[in-house]
């Protein structure tokens, strides 16, 4: 992978977050433009640093490219759910967590 398709890929993850942030802004919810930026940013960070090992390291370690992605779902799960609250009866921060 060049350098150029790296920063393609983490300027459009910038972009795409940021889009979605301003949306959530916009409306006035609780995650916004920040949280949705530096999400995409550091996913698409970790994916791209995932694959640039995969093809160095090809063929003289025994590495599982999906391991990484794992963790960064498992991540962002953890970060989905910290923003779902409980007052008395009604849940709020559902559709925060769908977002990030």
């Amino acid at each position: 992978m060049h350098e150029y398709d790296m920063i393609l890929r983490l300027v459009l993850a910038a972009v795409l977050g940021m889009l979605i942030g301003l949306e959530r802004e916009w409306r006035g919810q609780s995650a916004g433009l920040r949280t949705h930026t530096l999400v995409a940013i550091g996913s698409a960070l970790v994916m791209v640093t995932n694959l640039y090992l995969f093809e160095k390291y090809a063929g003289r370690a025994n590495m599982d490219p999906t391991r990484m992605a794992a963790q960064v779902v498992s991540g962002i799960g953890f970060l989905g759910a910290g923003t779902i609250m409980r007052y008395g009866a009604n849940v709020r921060g559902l559709t925060t967590a769908a977002s990030i």
